[in-house]
Order: structure tokens, then C-alpha cells, then sequence
């Protein structure tokens, strides 16, 4: 699929173009981000790692095949020199047990992470984590503790900044591909829940948005919930 650059200029605070990796672009979420990273006229390059193609071509897109997410080592030395890691990989907890999913969301984002701030210490981390997150990592909910201790994990690596974001609901962009097929059938729910619910409902675009953001002007907040991100989507 060729993303075509057609959209209104950005306003341009900061001129630092990004070059960024993407994890998870073969997800709803990751495939959201990286669509909006192409784009965007300030990310002048972007590198997808992914276990199978994402099947996207671009004149700033480089995409690398790596079939084990747990050692990234053999493939450290083409990840120098980005700026931005855009991390949307990710499973759902339903139907897993805690040991499992604690590997596969913090053993695994915390090698990857480790092994991207011993390349590009000068790198903004930006993380895909859920809304309800439990920060303290003590809560009733399994998967929220696992991600409360991935995210307080990363903010101790040496990256020049991470953020973490909790999206809810998003209203997923038209015409991608990898879109849930959950979110399809409950489409229509998107203007009723964000008129009763705005702190839950979002949008897949403002995400990739405020990815972007938070790397070229930063955030007061690492946590930024589903009314951050939209804030700094429209910066």
C-alpha cells in the first residue's frame, strides 16, 4: 500500500525532523501510527521491525524482518540513529495467564527498550499502554499491574524522554486494514461514547498525532490518558 502526503500543513513550532522505529505495524494500532507518520512532512524516515511484512511502501520507509522480539541483539546495529521509537506492539490479556502475558508485554518491551536507549540515548520513547493502567502494580486487574510495572520500567531507562499513553476507545482511521474486527461493528458507538465519555474515547489518528508531538515538543505529563493525547494531537 503507497500512503499518498496529502494533508493541510502542520503549524510548526519545532523544526527537528524525526526519524523513528515503529513496533506493531502490523496491528490496528501500530498500522494507525505509522500511517500518520508518513505522513507527516517532519519524519523523514521510519523503520518498521516486524515478524512478517507490513505491506507498505514509501520512499521514507525501511522495514526490517526479525522473527524474535525476546533478542533484538543481531539486529542492534540497524537501529542506530532514530529518535523516536513509536512502540505499539502488543497482546491482549484475554485468555492468558499472568506468566505469559508478563513475558510478552514486559520481558519482551523492556529487552527491545533496553536494547534502543544503548543505541540512540538521545531517543523519545513513546509507549502504547491502555487506559485503567495501575501505576502502584498492586491492583485487581492482572493485565493493568503488568502494564503499570512495564511503564514504570521504561521511565528508568536512559532514553531523553519516554511517554506513556493510554488510549480507550479509538475511532480507528478509514481505510486501513488491520482495523479489529470488534471495532468495525461497534463503529457506530464512537459519537455517543465520546459525548457521555470523553476522558474513554478517541481516535486512532490523534495518537499518531500526539506520538509525533511529544517528540518534537514535549508534554508536561509521561502519562498522557485519552484527553492528553488529544490535546497534544492538536498542538
Amino acid at each position: 500500500m503507497l500512503v499518498k502526503a496529502e494533508r493541510t500543513p502542520y503549524l510548526h513550532i519545532m523544526s527537528t525532523k524525526i526519524r523513528a522505529i515503529i513496533t506493531g505495524a502490523t496491528g490496528m494500532v501500530g498500522e494507525g501510527v505509522l500511517h500518520e507518520a508518513l505522513l507527516h512532512p517532519d519524519v523523514e524516515k521510519v523503520l518498521v521491525i516486524n515478524r512478517r511484512p507490513c505491506g507498505y511502501t514509501h520512499p521514507k520507509l525501511e522495514e526490517i524482518i526479525h522473527k524474535d522480539f525476546f533478542n533484538i541483539t543481531p539486529i542492534a546495529d540497524r537501529l542506530r540513529g532514530y529518535n523516536a521509537c513509536f512502540f505499539c506492539l502488543g497482546v491482549s490479556s484475554i485468555g492468558m495467564k499472568e506468566p505469559e502475558y508478563y513475558k510478552s508485554t514486559y520481558i519482551l518491551t523492556l529487552h527491545v527498550a533496553g536494547v534502543l536507549s544503548q543505541q540512540n540515548p538521545d531517543m523519545t520513547f513513546c509507549y502504547v499502554s491502555g487506559k485503567s493502567t495501575d501505576s502502584s502494580e498492586n491492583g485487581r486487574l492482572m493485565w493493568a499491574r503488568v502494564k503499570g510495572k512495564t511503564e514504570n520500567d521504561l521511565m528508568k531507562l536512559p532514553f531523553k524522554k519516554v511517554y506513556l499513553f493510554r488510549p480507550g476507545f479509538m475511532k480507528t482511521t478509514p481505510g486501513l486494514k488491520n482495523t479489529l474486527p470488534a471495532y468495525k461493528y461497534v463503529a457506530w458507538m464512537y459519537p455517543i461514547g465520546k459525548t457521555l465519555f470523553p476522558g474513554s474515547f478517541g481516535t486512532l489518528r490523534d495518537v499518531g498525532l500526539a506520538m509525533i508531538n511529544a517528540v518534537q515538543k514535549g508534554y508536561p505529563s509521561q502519562h498522557l490518558e485519552v484527553k492528553d493525547i488529544a490535546r497534544l494531537a492538536a498542538i
